[in-house]
Order: structure tokens, then C-alpha cells, then sequence
């Protein structure tokens, strides 16, 4: 079992990358927010967060985007390699956890989350973009982060519900297969001889399925 140490919240800022304006500055919360179910499009949003944004949708959110995890271990691994302190929510995550081995999650694991009823889905891997990039400011950091293969998880909403700080995460379901979050982004990274092997997961997101069968 791990916990939800924060859950990280943004408002829209202007994009260090100049581009669009992003909502990867995420602050913790002391609130229980609400995550909302996949379904119609409401005001330009799906399933995720309520009260965070999103900066470009043609490449984040969506519902298979909906909630993006990171471990808080990975996190202070970070700033051992960096030797720079990072707070938690500046890999622009929704939730940092710990006591949960999120890269090491496997596709189409189920983890229930506090005592709302929350029920979250791993889905796909972080894949680091410009923007992210920027937000840093650190030289190399493309190469860097997908070097060290720890990417953070994607999750889709199951059922809908609240979190908050503090909340238990419980992994209630664990597909049989080996395809996990860190196999799915070497695959697509560095390694493309792995994309007929991700292909097992039935829980991958569809986008990523089509990417593999394009390149493998």
C-alpha cells in the first residue's frame, strides 16, 4: 500500500518554451479535489482534475491522460543526480506518491485511491516534451530524463472520486502480463525492438498502440 503524499494543482502560466500557455507549474493542495469521470466534454475538459488546466490539449489531458503520477523515491533520486532540491509537483505530476513503485506499475494496473471510491487505471507512460524541458532549464535534460527511463505514469478514471493528501493508494488489480510503465517508454525511447512486446498490454492507451504497430 502507498499514500498520496500531495495532490498538485496548476494555474494556467505563461510557457517558459514561448509557446502555448501551460499548466505545468503544479502546487500541492491541502483540498480534496475532485476527478472527474470520463465523458462528454465539458468547457473544454474531460476526465481529470477538477480546478487544474491544461495548457495544450492536442498533446496533454485527455482520458487517457488523465491523471499523471510520480514517485516521490524518484523524485529525491532526482535531486541526489541533480544537486538540486525539487518540490513535489515540479515534474508537473498531479499526485507524488510514495510507497508505490510507479514505474515499475504494469499497464491496466488498477489502484484505488482514499475512501471515495476513487478507482484510477495505469494507462501509459510520461513522454517528456518542450515544455517540460524548459521548465527545468537544466542543459540536457531530454536526454537526461529518458536516459534514466523513470517517466512517471499516466492513469485514466475508473470510477471518479476525491483525493487529498494523505490518501492510502491500494493496488486493488495486476494484469499477468510484464508490460509496465518504464518497458512502455523504453519501447517507444530508445529501445523500439520492445514494440511488439507492449503491444500485449489490452489496457494500453490506443494512441500508443498505434504508435507501436507504426514503427514495429
Amino acid at each position: 500500500m502507498g499514500t498520496v503524499l500531495t495532490v498538485n494543482v496548476a494555474q494556467l502560466r505563461p510557457n517558459p518554451d514561448k509557446g502555448r500557455p501551460t499548466g505545468i507549474d503544479k502546487r500541492p493542495t491541502t483540498e480534496a479535489i475532485a476527478i472527474r469521470a470520463p465523458g462528454p466534454m465539458r468547457n473544454g475538459l474531460g476526465s481529470g482534475l477538477v480546478g487544474d488546466v491544461i495548457g495544450n490539449h492536442q498533446v496533454h489531458g485527455g482520458d487517457d491522460q488523465a491523471v499523471y503520477a510520480y514517485a516521490r523515491e524518484d523524485l529525491d533520486a532526482w535531486e541526489i543526480s541533480l544537486n538540486r532540491p525539487l518540490t513535489n509537483g515540479v515534474f508537473g505530476e498531479n499526485l507524488t506518491t510514495d510507497g508505490i513503485d510507479v514505474t515499475g506499475a504494469r499497464i491496466g494496473e488498477r489502484w484505488s485511491v482514499g475512501t471515495d471510491g476513487l478507482l484510477l487505471e495505469v494507462s501509459r507512460p510520461r513522454i517528456p516534451c518542450r515544455t517540460f524541458v524548459a521548465w527545468l532549464d537544466i542543459k540536457g535534460w531530454m536526454k537526461t530524463f529518458t536516459a534514466a527511463a523513470v517517466p512517471g505514469a499516466y492513469l485514466r478514471v475508473i470510477r471518479p472520486g476525491t483525493v487529498r493528501a494523505g490518501d492510502a493508494v491500494v493496488v486493488t488489480e495486476r494484469p499477468d502480463h510484464d508490460v509496465t510503465v518504464g518497458l512502455v517508454f523504453r519501447a517507444l525511447t530508445l529501445a523500439p525492438e520492445l514494440l511488439p512486446r507492449i503491444l500485449h498490454a489490452d489496457a494500453l492507451a490506443e494512441e500508443v498502440k498505434d504508435v507501436a504497430r507504426r514503427r514495429a
